[in-house]
């Protein structure tokens, strides 16, 4: 990650699985941050390498982003802990951002979400998810959840279940503040099953999880086609 620029006393974790493209965009934001945790679950392709060469701690098992954010979790040194999705891009200024929250606040965070693609669709999911958490207090991972040490402890940490791990994990959570920058993440999953078939699926999947569906039935139906 080249010379450390700023200091910022967080550690950031991100679970990745074949992923080598996104993972070296999403480590070259990360200068100046006291420790970066790239949580494997195995991957096949050049994921681990970068890793190690950009001074990250690797952490490898079984694939599953509960378990691998749990697992990263669990090495995490700082006082407050960073979950990055690889394929997610932070606003410039967020360093900033973290370290003001840091500073006056003990409460959750996470960012506002925008898409990485044009048109009113990607605006208006964007918008929901946004509506969501500030109403619902209900953030998902792809906005980035910056967690004290403590609450996460408190909370229960992340759950290894293949599914809603980070649901569960925020709905145990004191109530989420959200920063005011906004997280670019990739819109390729609801360009090709088409924004509101995603969007329906993602929201009926929600509230199954919410009425007591297992994570295991509702893994087996997130990945139908």
């Amino acid at each position: 990650m080249g010379k450390k620029t700023t200091s910022l006393e967080l550690s950031v974790i991100i679970p990745v699985l074949n992923g080598a493209e996104d993972l070296a965009r999403c480590l070259a934001q990360l200068d100046g941050v006291s420790q970066v945790i790239v949580s494997d679950g195995g991957s096949a392709d050049e994921s681990q390498e970068i890793a190690g060469a950009s001074g990250a701690h690797l952490v490898t098992g079984l694939p599953g982003r509960g378990g691998q954010l749990k697992r990263g979790a669990d090495i995490a040194e700082m006082s407050w802990v960073l979950f990055l999705h690889v394929d997610s891009q932070l606003p410039a200024d967020w360093c900033d951002q973290v370290a003001g929250h840091i500073a006056t606040s003990s409460a959750p965070a996470a960012f506002h979400l925008r898409f990485d693609a044009p048109g009113w669709q990607a605006r208006f999911v964007a918008g929901w998810a946004n509506l969501r958490s500030r109403v619902f207090s209900l953030p998902y991972g792809d906005q980035a959840l910056l967690i004290s040490r403590d609450a996460y402890d408190q909370a229960g940490g992340f759950e290894d279940i293949p599914l809603m791990e980070d649901v569960a994990l925020v709905r145990r959570l004191p109530r989420v503040t959200l920063l005011p920058g906004a997280i670019t993440t990739s819109a390729q999953r609801y360009t090709r099953q088409g924004w509101f078939t995603r969007g329906r699926r993602n929201f009926w999947l929600l509230l199954r999880y919410i009425c007591g569906a297992r994570p295991e039935d509702l893994a087996r139906a997130y990945r139908q086609k």
